[in-house]
């Protein structure tokens, strides 16, 4: 905890997500690196002047995803654009490398001097849209004392979305939270089904009420809906809104970033 609020200090900090435009080697990859770089470096401006907490990088463009392996050429790449985000913003960073390669994420903040990472399948199989995955808690943090990481925090989604949690049915979500904080997350990430669906709010306060683990949120908060948050988690992960027309495809639109701004101030 005394880590997470000396990165976080507020009661309730936001994290605003750069989804990166896909990147060399994936299917969508149709731009160079120049492009890549200054469109992200581009919305890690934006959030700064927003006056955003903290910034998180995500190659969510990088269609359809690998389970839990990437090649050089993309954890070479988010090192890169995590470096020049961090330098553009001034902010604290983070990165997710997806899908559930937490190694390579780790590697990429290790890399471009990042201050946390995103990390699926921490505790308990199931089952993504990648396949099976094995929960990766031990590996993960045996790789993070082995590279002298360990300044880098660890948030971990449970119950994640896009995933069936049916092998995991009779295990519910206080008991999940309870035991990633035993195997040492910095923090648990609770989100919706889907990418853009709110967590279930009920079940955000029993796990607030039920670990001392910071919690975060991790899909769906929008400007209508952040009062019934804000209130009931440590930090909240926002992408979807921020960006033209609330779709995380789309690039940051400074117009909604004004108006939330407004809103909030």
């Amino acid at each position: 905890m005394d880590s997470f609020k000396k990165l976080f200090p507020k009661p309730c900090s936001v994290i605003a997500v750069i989804h990166v435009k896909a990147l060399p080697g994936t299917p969508g990859y149709t731009k160079g690196m120049n492009n890549i770089l200054e469109q992200a470096v581009w919305e890690a401006k934006i959030f700064k002047e927003a006056g955003m907490d903290a910034i998180i990088i995500e190659n969510m463009h990088d269609i359809p995803y690998l389970n839990r392996k990437v090649g050089h050429e993309i954890s070479t790449a988010m090192s890169i654009i995590g470096w020049e985000v961090k330098r553009a913003s001034g902010l604290p960073c983070g990165v997710q490398v997806l899908a559930g390669a937490n190694k390579a994420a780790l590697a990429v903040a290790k890399s471009a001097d990042l201050d946390f990472i995103r990390a699926e399948g921490f505790v308990f199989a199931h089952i993504g849209d990648e396949g099976r995955f094995e929960s990766d808690a031990g590996d993960l943090l045996r790789y993070r004392k082995m590279i002298d990481a360990e300044d880098i925090l660890v948030f971990t989604d449970i119950k994640k979305k896009h995933s069936s949690h049916a092998i995991t049915d009779d295990v519910d979500i206080v008991e999940t939270a309870k035991a990633a904080s035993f195997f040492r997350s910095d923090g648990l990430i609770i989100t919706g089904s889907v990418t853009g669906m709110p967590p279930n709010l009920n079940e955000l306060k029993t796990v607030k009420k039920s670990t001392e683990t910071p919690v975060l949120t991790g899909s769906g908060i929008t400007l209508e809906n952040i009062s019934q948050y804000q209130d009931h988690c440590d930090a909240m992960i926002i992408g979807s809104w921020f960006k033209k027309d609330g779709h995380w495809a789309n690039p940051v639109d400074p117009e909604r970033i004004k108006v939330w701004q407004q809103a909030l101030s």
